[in-house]
């Protein structure tokens, strides 16, 4: 016998340098538990996304808010500017905050609130975790629907209860683990077209997730399981743009509805102010702001929806400690401004109003 085959050779996670244990979703969950004001809103946000994209609810959805969540004292800041602006537009928009705690990255950067609160790389995603359940629930508490991006298939367990629409991000909407994931979500899902500006993979995506799939996941006991769904059928595509150029022309726009409609998929459809739509210069979202009203009020209803990357400052800067950041503005992509978001969603939702009368 070789001296090889007299051995136990260590042949996994040999480039894994540490197993660190995870709270559990029932943990975080008996922390901070829904409250039935809460529960109540995420419920009410729901139904009312879902009328808006079957056309019974002729509102436009509005996803507006920071790029990336870093600061909760800022997102409570902005949470509290939107609920006061709400009254005023209520009527043409619907506002529902971007509360995004996930970044997926091309390469290498900060990967957001959950995986490194601290801004460290101290990657101390248990407290991540509840800092992000405990922001959502405050959140809701004020009486505001939020959106996120679903980016690790693990975290919904542990904040989906308290989220009101989410997106598969323009990198993972390819990704056949978030197309079953998106399948088994409670609630409604915008896949983004791809980097390429490819609308395809995104109505791939929703035909995949419109199916039951099986795939491995956790439970509320952090237990590793068979999850089995049913399929979502709440779900539409989102046109951000990609490398060959823009997509909210009249011309992209119908171009993917036709797509939709080739696919015998409703040709509803959410246009994303910013990323490749903007080249990711924040006063460029007007320009395509000003373009899906124009469209709207000429007949196209069926564009359902806009988002709009925006905070307390305009711009963006590098990702630091808390204590090294200038407050307001965002350390992802950058954002237009308060008083500029507050005067477009003032001066659309008096376009809409107009048009409707």
């Amino acid at each position: 016998m070789s001296s090889l085959a007299s051995k136990a050779l260590h042949l996994e996670n040999l480039r894994v340098r540490d197993f660190l244990p995870l709270i559990t979703p029932a943990e975080i969950h008996q922390r901070y538990p829904i409250s039935n004001r809460a529960a109540e809103i995420v419920h009410q946000g729901r139904e009312t996304i879902k009328a808006i994209l079957r056309g019974q609810d002729r509102r436009l959805l509005v996803i507006v808010g920071p790029c990336s969540i870093h600061d909760v004292t800022g997102a409570m800041d902005y949470a509290q500017r939107l609920v006061q602006l709400r009254p005023k537009i209520e009527d043409a928009i619907y506002l529902v905050m971007r509360v995004y705690f996930e970044k997926p990255r091309t390469t290498i950067g900060w990967k957001g609130l959950i995986n490194d609160p601290h801004i460290n790389n101290t990657t101390d995603i248990n407290s991540g975790l509840e800092i992000a359940r405990k922001l959502l629930l405050e959140i809701a508490e004020l009486g505001l629907p939020t959106a996120t991006e679903m980016l690790d298939p693990i975290v919904p367990q542990y904040i989906a209860d308290l989220v009101c629409w989410a997106a598969i991000g323009a990198r993972t909407t390819e990704s056949q683990t978030h197309r079953e994931m998106a399948s088994g979500l409670s609630m409604p899902v915008g896949f983004k077209n791809s980097t390429d500006g490819s609308v395809q993979n995104a109505i791939d995506a929703m035909v995949s997730s419109r199916n039951p799939h099986s795939f491995l996941g956790i439970n509320e006991e952090g237990r590793t399981c068979i999850v089995k769904t049913r399929g979502n059928t709440d779900t539409h595509i989102i046109l951000r743009g990609g490398k060959q150029g823009t997509n909210y022309e009249p011309s992209s726009i119908h171009a993917a509805q036709e797509a939709l409609r080739k696919a015998n998929l409703p040709p509803t459809l959410m246009i994303d102010c910013s990323h490749g739509n903007s080249n990711k210069v924040p006063v460029k979202q007007q320009i395509v702001w000003q373009s899906i009203l124009d469209q709207r009020t000429k007949g196209n209803h069926e564009i359902i929806g806009a988002m709009i990357e925006s905070y307390i400052e305009e711009g963006n800067q590098p990702p630091a400690p808390i204590e090294k950041l200038i407050y307001g503005v965002s350390i992802t992509d950058p954002c237009i401004s308060w008083p500029m978001t507050e005067q477009m969603l003032i001066e659309g939702a008096t376009i809409l109003r107009k048009a409707q009368s």
